[in-house]
C-alpha cells in the first residue's frame, strides 16, 4: 500500500497533507526517512513512524468496553454520547462496528471490532452464542419454569416471538442472573415483562467465553477471538 493511502486510511491527515510532511521528512519507513508519497509499506511487516511517533497498526481490531449508562452503542448521534467517543488514540483511528447492542439505559459488556465478518458472526442467529445479563428486578416472584419454556414478546417488528432462557438463577433478592443466545428488540427486559417484573437495571456481564471481568465503566481492552468464541 502506498505510505500516504496507508496514513490517510488511519486518520492521520488528508493524502494531499500527507504528501506535504512525507516530503518534509517527517516519514520514516523502518529506519530509513521516504520522501516519496508514491512508497509501498507493508503494514504487517513494516515499521511506521510519523513525527517520530510508531503508527500502530491492527489488521483485526477487536476491543471489549464496560459501556456505562447514558451512552448510545452508535458511532455518532445528536442527542447522547456515544460509545465510540470513549475510545482513544490510537484505537479511535479505526472504523469500528458495534457487535451486539445495549439500550441507553442499560451497561456493561460491549464489543467493537473493525472486522465485518467477526461482527455478523457475533451478531447472526445462527452463530448461537449465548450472553449473561444481571438483572435487578422490582420484585422477587420469578416463574422460572416459564422463564425456560418460554414467552411470547415482540420484536421490533412487532411480530410476536417465543423468548427462551437458556438459564436462569437467583443471585440476589431481587437480582438475577439470565443467559440467552438470541439478541431480539429489547428482548430481556420484554421477557421479564412479559412476567410482570419490570427491569430496573440490566448489565450484560458475558458474550460467549468473553467475561466483562474487572472492567470499570468506559474502560476497555484488546481481545483476540479465541477468547470469545
Amino acid at each position: 500500500m502506498r505510505i500516504d493511502k496507508f496514513l490517510s486510511n488511519l486518520k492521520y491527515g488528508s493524502r494531499s497533507n500527507i504528501g506535504i510532511d512525507i516530503k518534509k521528512g517527517l516519514v520514516k519507513i523502518n529506519d530509513k526517512i521516504i520522501t516519496d508519497s508514491h512508497f509501498k509499506v507493508n503494514p504487517l511487516k513494516d515499521k511506521v513512524f510519523y513525527n517520530n511517533i510508531l503508527v500502530p497498526y491492527f489488521k483485526n481490531l477487536n476491543l471489549m468496553i464496560y459501556k456505562p449508562k447514558g451512552y448510545l452503542s452508535a458511532n455518532s448521534d445528536n442527542l447522547h454520547e456515544v460509545v465510540v467517543s470513549l475510545i482513544k488514540d490510537p484505537f479511535d483511528k479505526y472504523d469500528l462496528k458495534i457487535a451486539g447492542r445495549l439500550d441507553l439505559d442499560s451497561e456493561g459488556l460491549l464489543i467493537l471490532t473493525n472486522t465485518g465478518s467477526f461482527a455478523h458472526k457475533i451478531t447472526s442467529p445462527n452463530s448461537k452464542i449465548a450472553k449473561i445479563y444481571e438483572v435487578l428486578t422490582d420484585n422477587t416472584n420469578l416463574n422460572y419454569e416459564k422463564m425456560l419454556d418460554g414467552v411470547i414478546i415482540k420484536d421490533k417488528d412487532n411480530v410476536d416471538f417465543l423468548a427462551k432462557a437458556l438459564k436462569i438463577i437467583k443471585i440476589g433478592e431481587n437480582l438475577f442472573e439470565i443467559t440467552i443466545d438470541e439478541g431480539k428488540f429489547h428482548q430481556v427486559k420484554r421477557m421479564f415483562k412479559a412476567l410482570e417484573m419490570n427491569v430496573i437495571n440490566l448489565k450484560r456481564i458475558q458474550i460467549g467465553k468473553l467475561k466483562l471481568g474487572d472492567l470499570k465503566p468506559g474502560e476497555y481492552r484488546i481481545f483476540d477471538e479465541d477468547e470469545l468464541l
